[in-house]
């Protein structure tokens, strides 16, 4: 019977680590998972099997980084594939909506795909920013698949230094 409570314990933290693991993957990429929707919706998936828009996902990553640097809220989103053109970006209260299009690229030939990971189509996400910050101020710069916007904060949200003196 000690092998059999082994074996359960065993199982048990195996199990635990993996609901962990799991856990953690949801959260860091619950915000980074996007969904992409497909912008020719006329054909179908049975008109043609081998279509690139008929087997690309509809979810993918757009992993990104929102941080504050002194006076300004910065994000950082990948977005490969896109230039400035294919993105539209909007603050609306304590939000930045990113709403973009990321188009199809398909190699020319005969060839038919066995794994299609890419994600094409349009996209909406929202990030809640953390401070108030001045819209007409932003800056957005997009190179080498990666968006930057900068976003000063207003002056209320800065914070301010108290200086102590002695009494």
């Amino acid at each position: 019977m000690d092998k059999l409570a082994e074996l359960k314990h065993g199982l048990e933290e195996t199990w635990h680590s993996l609901g962990e693991g799991w856990r953690q993957l949801r959260d860091r990429t619950s915000e980074a998972l996007t969904r992409f929707t497909p912008v020719n919706r006329s054909r179908s998936v049975s008109e043609d099997a081998t279509s690139a828009p008929a087997l690309a996902s509809n979810w993918g990553l757009l992993a990104g980084d929102l941080y504050e640097d002194g006076d300004q809220v910065v994000i950082r989103l990948e977005v490969p594939g896109m230039v400035k053109e294919d993105l539209n970006l909007e603050v609306l209260g304590d939000t930045l909506i990113i709403r973009g299009e990321k188009r199809i690229e398909q190699e020319q030939g005969n060839g038919r795909y066995r794994v299609r990971q890419c994600t094409f189509g349009s996209f909406r996400r929202a990030l809640q920013l953390p401070a108030p910050v001045i819209a007409a101020k932003a800056r957005a710069i997009c190179s080498n698949g990666v968006l930057r916007v900068e976003l000063p904060k207003e002056e209320r949200a800065r914070g301010r230094r108290i200086e102590v003196r002695s009494g």
